[in-house]
């Protein structure tokens, strides 16, 4: 598909995927890639502009990851932020100092008049700063925008060049009209026209699904999550009968999710698809039986799909193709998009599985982020609690039940996670009706785990000896950090109550307040 693209290129900062998205937000496409992509590549992308990430080095010591000269005299707008603003002046002929005072976290900001990037913004801002090092002395050409208390030179510009430079992150939500920064320079300098939007992509889409497969079959595994659901749909538009379908009910599922999915791609469901369902639960606890290290039990959870989906696709015959739900986090988290160490290996971009006959791959969503996923999922027609599913870990509540996985504690952790999510959302809709917009302690995720703790406790007079419950709750913006919500004591007892007096098992529910570091947001 041509499109106008604008480039990232990811000097190893923590914020790169975050630059992207904010790209994509203004409507336009965009891709990560690491510093070290050859210059005779950018030009054959010929980009409408560039965007030099952030990146925990300084840019004058000698091994620190660097660009030529080269790439600031294409003709194509450039915007450095932190790192590669540092990094644009250095090599353009300005100075990089390493201060005795570094900045960090929220900072007020002054703007000039003159600055492009700032222009119609008040003058007086907050910004998220996150350096050590800073501009010392602008390159030749080159005038000071925006400055701080503590940093002289927070943002520069060469307005004839199309060059610019931000010391903070324009991307994070902490700075304020961040994202209009960004549009300022994306749709205003760059001069793109915004027309990246995901009807124009569902279109496109499957047209090239039709082009690509023909009359070929297509397999896919089918997990019921936010990515396998809007993938299915999106086959099911292109190509119809010629997808089979593949859910592995593993019963690690949250409550009455398998039917909620089967209700939608199976039999009398939306889409006219072949779709086979396989309740393979006792085979996965029997499994699990005695096993508790959580590193064995995710393995033995992945394997053991594997091996399912091996059985079910013989039972099939030959594919022509296979169908994945790789997204574009994964691509750049495997360390095949940016420069960013390898967060995770993803099973979806680490290489073909050898289970099934096939001629080839098919991803179409691989350049999507998860937001666009979910837009996507709406243009297909797939229902609202399908495309707005919160996150749910590939092994399921396999790993939200600390220590052995059995059959009673799914029951246990099934129905405790069921009462907390809807007590959560009655709450937070009686909120919005009653003041019009939405609860400001509403996570962004919310759900049940099982602790591995048992104690005493009183029931009607009798002594017991059950499980805690444990319920968490987290307010993020990219998951990379994260704070625990502050959800109204009254809702947190109303869910307490009603976890005990309905969970047989369950005499005690514990509020996890950890915030993400020094925690995760799953228990293991």
């Amino acid at each position: 598909m041509k499109r106008e693209t604008v480039i990232v290129i990811d000097f190893g900062g923590q914020y790169n995927q975050l630059v992207a998205r904010r790209v994509r937000e203004c409507n336009v496409y965009c891709e990560i890639y690491s510093y070290k992509t050859d210059i005779s590549k950018i030009k054959e992308m010929n980009p409408k502009g560039i965007i030099l990430t952030g990146g925990p080095n300084s840019c004058y010591e000698p091994d620190s990851p660097t660009y030529s000269k080269e790439l600031f005299e294409l003709g194509i707008p450039v915007l450095g932020l932190c790192y590669g603003a540092q990094l644009m002046m250095h090599v353009l002929g300005g100075k990089v100092i390493t201060p005795e005072v570094g900045e960090y976290g929220k900072t007020d900001i002054t703007y000039t008049e003159n600055a492009v990037l700032f222009k119609d913004l008040p003058s007086k801002s907050v910004c998220w700063m996150s350096h050590f090092d800073r501009i010392a002395e602008v390159a030749p050409g080159f005038e000071v925008t925006a400055y701080t208390a503590d940093c002289p030179i927070a943002a520069v510009q060469n307005v004839e060049k199309n060059l610019y430079a931000i010391q903070f992150h324009p991307e994070v939500l902490h700075t304020i009209n961040g994202t209009e920064m960004i549009k300022k320079f994306v749709r205003g300098v760059c001069g793109c026209a915004g027309d990246w939007k995901m009807d124009t992509f569902v279109e496109n889409a499957i047209k090239e699904v039709r082009e690509k497969v023909g009359d070929g079959k297509v397999l896919l595994a089918l997990s019921g999550g936010v990515d396998s659901s809007v993938l299915a749909a999106l086959l099911a538009k292109a190509i119809g009968p010629q997808l089979t379908c593949v859910f592995v009910d593993h019963g690690l599922l949250r409550k009455n999710e398998g039917d909620e999915v089967e209700s939608v791609f199976g039999k009398g469901g939306s889409f006219d698809i072949n779709f086979i369902r396989v309740n393979a639960q006792q085979r996965y606890y029997e499994k699990l039986a005695g096993v508790t290290e959580p590193e064995q039990k995710r393995k033995i959870i992945g394997e053991e799909f594997i091996r399912v989906f091996e059985e079910e696709a013989k039972k099939i015959g030959a594919v022509d193709f296979l169908a994945q739900g790789t997204i574009y986090p994964d691509v750049v988290e495997s360390g095949l998009g940016g420069e960013s160490a390898v967060i995770k290996s993803h099973h979806n971009v680490g290489g073909l599985p050898d289970c099934v006959d096939f001629k080839d791959i098919v991803e179409p969503l691989r350049n999507l982020f998860k937001d666009e996923v979910r837009k996507v999922g709406l243009e297909l027609g797939l229902p609202d609690y399908l495309v707005y599913r919160q996150p749910f870990p590939g092994p399921g509540l396999g790993i939200r039940i600390i220590g052995e996985v059995t059959a009673e504690k799914v029951r246990i952790v099934q129905d405790a996670d069921a009462i907390y999510r809807e007590e959560v959302d009655k709450a937070a809709a009686a909120y919005k009706a009653e003041n019009g917009k939405e609860a400001p302690w509403m996570p962004n995720q919310y759900f049940a785990a099982l602790t591995n703790m048992r104690s005493v406790g009183v029931m009607g007079d009798e002594r017991t000896y059950d499980y805690a419950v444990a319920i968490r709750a987290v307010r993020t913006v990219d998951f990379m950090t994260a704070e625990a919500a502050e959800i109204p004591f009254e809702v947190l007892q109303t869910v307490m109550s009603r976890i005990i007096n309905e969970v047989k098992g369950v005499n005690r529910v514990f509020y996890d307040l950890t915030s993400k570091p020094p925690g995760t947001i799953e228990f293991e």
